[in-house]
């Protein structure tokens, strides 16, 4: 780094990154990062939503964080959906691409995708 331009630079390209996990929207994405959600591949599904939300745009209604054990290991990894007004959407078992499909479907088209649900898991 060689000026203050470019550490400009780098907290702007940074920025949604960063607003993603700690923004106001109206939605609120959890993702389980304990010990054992890690284990179950959590950390690509984190990513997964945080780069998902960023790409289609949805930053300024919802807000992407993680939360540590969230009770259902054999569910891992688990990502719960809040919404106000609504009850709360627990996913289980994701992975990228099942991140995606939310996205496009629940979080941008208000859709649940209950074959990914904790009721139709058990």
């Amino acid at each position: 780094m060689k000026s203050l331009a470019e550490l400009q630079a780098i907290k702007d390209k940074m920025k949604n990154k960063v607003v993603l996990r700690e923004g106001t929207g109206e939605i609120r994405v959890v993702v389980g990062m304990a010990t054992c959600g890690i284990a179950a591949g959590a950390r690509p599904v984190l990513n997964a939503f945080v780069e998902g939300v960023n790409k289609e745009d949805l930053s300024d209604k919802v807000t992407v964080s993680q939360t540590g054990c969230i009770g259902i290991c054999q569910y891992e990894p688990v990502v719960e959906v809040f919404e106000a007004g609504k009850e709360k959407v627990t996913y289980v078992k994701m992975n990228a691409e099942k991140a995606a499909e939310v996205i496009e479907s629940h979080l941008k088209n208000g859709n649940v995708v209950e074959k990914y649900t904790i009721g139709a898991n058990q």
